[in-house]
């Protein structure tokens, strides 16, 4: 599977493994960090990004790819909709079929609303059912809820917005006890204790996991307990536009169904936003480890109704997506990998960096080192060396297969054992940092009655998110949204429904001369190619 070239740097990493397992290399200090992220992170490459001309965060910049599609028109402006004869009419609407959305469902439900979710896909088709490492909460007797907000504050660069980061670390324990009771098969040891284990910028052991396939495992659990609740999902049915009433709240959704084009709408009292990131927009032309369907929709739907953006300049970069086999380009290797054992090595078999830096700074390190020709040449650009036989060297035969199952199978796949030889890696576009500003109890700040869970929220994780904080937010959040829509539903008097704020974002990109960039949400990416 190796080309000659490849099989000479791997003899180099063999050769250097016994010295690298006798020193592990030193963390950097802070101003290596922030020089090495100025100099190689993608969020710095002013070329990324565009002013946003128009909108609450006119004057802003964001990625190219995503100002295009605020800069884009509705899906609706020529086209009628009748908005007196909606097809659904419930308490709580929730658009996304992932993490954040089934749990916001189900403590709607459990609260006695008649909640719905809508999702373009299938429930659970979403990058909950990528994520693989883990989950993070302070529920072991040396841990605390402040020594992970220290941890998470910190890898975030000081920017996240204590209300929120506050309600993560806090609410997390009762997360974990509450998914597993809903039957998350946890690992475990032999007297039933979870398992736990470091990642990427924590001081603790706190990352809790199912084997590989963490995310999986969850999503598996909180969706049956959807389907077993007998909560409606409108599957392959897509939000396309928020609707208002006269009083400025928000008052459902139209939809598009993705089989037939047609326009449906939904009326809620309430309306959750968890439609998760923008992987699929592949921002700088990076590869991607997100599901099929995260093209930022939630984003374009809450600021187009005019609901502001935070931290929408800023993306997080997964260090270990797999740079060979080309079959596999993209995917995630879980930083579970290098939890527990496996080195991050150049071409030379030398360790440039700690394993376990910050997902931020490992992603610059390694595009540091290819970008010096420090890195492996491979048929579509060049990578690093993942040492994973270290991992059975350090803990024993056998550890790789118990431990991350997934990702052997899936080398095992392309003739590729890990247990034997390293594994080339290189950053993928991974997670959505920003996204539309809420409040401690999850609503939006400018739209009245309309709540945001999960990656499609900014200032959870600051600029930066730790390992396990992800599948983290969309429990917490998602469950706090649930119960908080509920609630407000019960007191909510909708007026007249209407679509003018359509209209009016329309006339704004006219007058900025911005009305012919086509139209947005995109839905789905777009990887036809059309032969001139």
């Amino acid at each position: 599977m190796f080309t000659e070239s490849m099989m000479e740097s791997i003899k180099k990493v063999e050769a250097t493994r016994a010295a690298r397992m006798a020193t592990e290399p030193r963390r950097m200090t802070a101003e290596e960090k922030s020089e090495l992220l100025k100099q190689y992170h993608p969020d710095y490459r002013a070329e990324g990004f565009a002013e946003i001309k128009i909108g609450p965060n006119k004057g802003e910049k964001a990625p190219v790819e995503l100002t295009n599609l605020l800069h884009s028109n509705s899906r609706l402006l020529n086209e009628k909709i009748n908005l007196d004869n909606p097809a659904y009419d419930v308490d709580v609407l929730v658009i996304g079929g992932g993490g954040a959305g089934a749990s916001a469902a189900i403590e709607a439900h459990e609260a006695g609303a008649n909640v719905m979710i809508v999702t373009k896909l299938r429930i659970g088709d979403a990058n909950t059912m990528m994520a693989e490492g883990g989950i993070q909460a302070a529920d072991k007797p040396n841990d605390s809820p402040v020594q992970h907000y220290l941890d998470a504050f910190g890898g975030g660069h000081f920017a996240a917005r204590p209300e929120l980061l506050r309600r993560l670390v806090m609410e997390a324990p009762d997360a974990i006890r509450w998914l597993n009771k809903l039957g998350v098969m946890f690992d475990k040891d032999e007297e039933g204790t979870m398992v736990t284990t470091h990642g990427g910028g924590t001081s603790r052991k706190r990352m809790h996991a199912c084997k590989d396939y963490s995310g999986a495992e969850i999503m598996r659990t909180v969706r049956d307990e959807v389907l077993n609740r007998q909560i409606p999902v409108v599957e392959f049915t897509s939000a396309v536009e928020l609707i208002k009433d006269d009083k400025g709240q928000v008052a459902g959704a139209v939809l598009l169904n993705m089989e037939t084009g047609d326009y449906l709408v939904a009326k809620a009292k309430t309306v959750v936003i968890a439609t998760g990131g923008a992987g699929r927009l592949h921002y700088q032309g990076f590869p991607t480890s997100n599901h099929y369907g995260a093209t930022a929709d939630g984003l374009i739907l809450g600021y187009r109704a005019g609901a502001p953006l935070l931290y929408q300049d800023t993306i997080q970069y997964h260090p270990t997506g797999v740079a060979y086999p080309s079959q596999l380009f993209g995917a995630l290797v879980t930083e579970k990998v290098r939890s527990i054992g496996a080195m991050l090595v150049n071409k030379d078999g030398e360790a440039y960096a700690h394993p376990l830096e910050t997902r931020d700074v490992s992603a610059s390190a390694i595009i540091r080192e290819c970008a010096n020709g420090k890195g492996v040449e491979t048929p579509l650009g060049s990578g690093v060396w993942l040492d994973t036989p270290m991992i059975e060297i350090l803990h024993g035969e056998g550890t790789i297969e118990k431990r991350i199952p997934a990702m052997l199978r899936m080398y095992l796949n392309y003739g590729i054992d890990m247990r034997k030889v390293p594994i080339l890696v290189y950053p993928t576009l991974h997670y959505q940092n920003g996204g539309l500003e809420i409040g401690g109890e999850g609503f939006t700040k400018a739209i009245p009655n309309l709540l945001v869970a999960g990656e499609a929220v900014g200032g959870i994780h600051g600029r930066n998110r730790l390992m396990g904080n992800s599948l983290l937010d969309i429990i917490v959040f998602g469950r706090n949204a649930g119960k908080a829509a509920a609630a407000k539903a019960k007191e909510v008097t909708l007026g007249k429904m209407n679509l003018d704020h359509v209209q009016a974002y329309a006339k704004e990109l006219e007058n900025a001369g911005l009305n012919e960039q086509g139209v947005s949400p995109l839905l789905l990416p777009k990887y036809a190619r059309h032969e001139k």
